[in-house]
């Protein structure tokens, strides 16, 4: 249980002087009072917020009018030397960099403007998602620069840039990342899985045709890979070419747990078609083991030559070792039922529009009879059951003939899977290499919250190959924060667009001195907003110093381009 000390409301500007030889020193430090729980009230402590030495006078003369009128902040607009207006959106940005902090990101990346850039554009992302140009828009309406502590401003052309910057040092931020969270504790399971993301245009450098996972015709692809800890948490992530096949997509992933991240007792759980016998090879050279699952048709060879029985594959799990590899079976009743259900739903459909087109070729007696076949053989062929289904026309009467003894055939191995190790019997029983194989949906979990559902990795606009990497990279990185914020706000009923919307209402307002700088007041955020934050383990400060840099986009509206 965290004791939280209780608060006096006694905020303060504290002049604290100090001499050293000759010299006396004046530090101007923002303090607060509180008193911890239990404690006698004689017993109050001071804890330091900000330190004020450097700021220039007005600013820490602002402060003090703010602190001492914090009763009625109305009473400042009356006086003719301070303004108060309100000011841009503060809270969902302040919390995304407290996010961010509390995972190490912020660190990782550096606090140069590059590194600053590349930490907006992971921000940018989880908030709003969009392009380059978006984040400047977003920057540009929020306090980011403030909040992120912009000396210079910037424009999207700056961010392309950042892209580039981010490829080049991605292997030194995952290894420095990796390390930060790890420490010592090196994880011996990884999972691995790759997904496809199609483009627009066909300028991509890594542009090319391939398997495309997102079923968009004429688009061209990259192929992208993802690396994860045992948690589902991303450790690294790569592009190929559009073209590359799984398999290839391995080795440099063994390579960069031994190498990059210095693994050395390590089991890669991968995909079906992932792990073949050469990617078996490069692991039993590394020290490594797998675990990773055979495809239909590898089962039925199995099945041929004695391996293991159809009548092995139960509900419960069914363990076979043949030559040093550990066989895990099992049918999921579950999974049987949903695959018998869709194919007797298919063949209905194909059956009912081929009733469709015979009453319609009897009705029209002009009717093509081509063309009614057709439509039923496309519908065929949609719904890939060329192999079960026979579609013919004879006499204009077009025939649906379902090979019931191979469907019989194939539905034998409804539901039915097997795993594939070479994990000694001492270091996993069968049960943990089943559940580790099932670990894998946390990648894909990750794929479809990058792709789809938030990040939105997809479609690429980008162009040069460093640009590509940069891209998928943000967008890694900006995976990291939405996991926390998903474990952070499980207990509320609400999404994260939602938490962040909520957020964005808290703005703050610009405090000036007239003839002087100003600085950002940010008022106390309502009670659903203190929820968040604090689920979050995020505090807003008081003020923020006003930042000077100046973020605009290049592309103007027509309007302001006549101007």
């Amino acid at each position: 249980m965290i004791i939280l000390p209780i608060k006096v409301d006694n905020m303060h500007i504290q002049r604290v002087k100090s001499k050293q030889g000759k010299k006396t020193y004046e530090q101007i430090l923002l303090r607060e009072s509180y008193r911890e729980p239990g404690a006698k009230r004689s017993a109050v402590k001071k804890r330091t917020l900000l330190n004020l030495t450097k700021y220039p006078p007005q600013i820490v003369q602002a402060f003090e009018l703010a602190l001492k009128h914090r009763g009625d902040l109305s009473v400042l607009t009356s006086m003719e030397d301070i303004a108060l207006e309100q000011g841009p959106s503060v809270g969902a940005v302040f919390a995304l960099l407290g996010v961010a902090r509390q995972l190490g990101i912020e660190k990782v990346l550096g606090t140069h403007q590059n590194g600053k850039m590349a930490l907006w554009q992971v921000i940018g992302r989880v908030h709003s998602q969009g392009l380059r140009l978006s984040s400047v828009r977003l920057a540009k309406n929020t306090a980011a620069a403030d909040i992120v502590g912009f000396k210079k401003g910037f424009c999207e052309d700056n961010l392309y840039e950042n892209l580039a910057w981010l490829a080049e040092n991605q292997e030194r931020i995952e290894k420095k990342l990796f390390a930060s969270r790890r420490g010592q504790k090196k994880p011996e399971l990884f999972l691995y899985d790759v997904t496809s993301s199609y483009l627009e245009g066909d300028q991509n450098a890594l542009a090319n045709w391939g398997y495309n996972r997102d079923k968009k015709r004429g688009k061209k692809q990259i192929v992208i890979g993802l690396l994860c800890d045992e948690h589902g948490e991303p450790v690294s992530v790569e592009v190929f070419t559009g073209n590359t096949p799984d398999p290839q997509t391995f080795g440099a992933q063994v390579q960069k747990v031994a190498e990059r991240f210095g693994c050395q007792t390590v089991t890669f759980v991968g995909d079906r078609g992932m792990i073949k016998s050469a990617q078996v090879k490069d692991l039993a050279k590394s020290g490594f083991h797998y675990i990773t699952a055979i495809t239909k048709p590898q089962i039925r060879s199995l099945i041929k030559k004695g391996v293991f029985q159809l009548e092995l594959f139960d509900e419960q799990l069914c363990e076979i070792q043949d030559n040093g590899v550990r066989y895990v079976l099992r049918r999921n009743p579950v999974r049987a039922k949903e695959m018998a259900a869709s194919r007797a739903s298919k063949l209905a459909a194909l059956q009912t529009l081929a009733a469709e087109q015979n009453r319609y070729l009897a009705e029209h007696p002009r009717a093509d009879e081509y063309k009614a076949w057709k439509k039923v053989s496309d519908k065929d062929t949609k719904l890939r059951l060329s192999s079960i289904v026979t579609v013919t026309a004879s006499d204009r009467h077009i025939n649906v003939d379902v090979d019931t003894e191979y469907m019989a055939y194939l539905a034998e191995l409804d539901g039915c899977y097997v795993i594939k190790s070479d994990l000694p019997d001492e270091a996993a029983d069968k049960e943990l290499i089943h559940d580790r194989y099932k670990d894998l949906a946390m990648v894909e979990t990750a794929f479809r919250t990058c792709k789809t559902t938030h990040l939105e990795v997809r479609p690429v606009f980008v162009r040069t190959e460093a640009n590509t990497r940069g891209h998928v990279l943000v967008v890694m990185l900006a995976y990291l924060i939405v996991r926390a914020l998903k474990r952070a706000w499980k207990d509320f009923d609400l999404t994260i667009e939602e938490g962040l919307k909520e957020l964005d209402k808290i703005c703050a307002m610009n405090l000036s001195v007239k003839g002087g700088e100003a600085c950002l007041r940010i008022p106390e955020p309502s009670p659903t907003a203190r929820e968040l934050l604090n689920a979050l383990d995020v505090k807003l400060p008081q003020f923020l110093p006003k930042s000077k840099a100046k973020v605009d986009t290049k592309k103007k509206l027509p309007s302001r381009r006549k101007t």
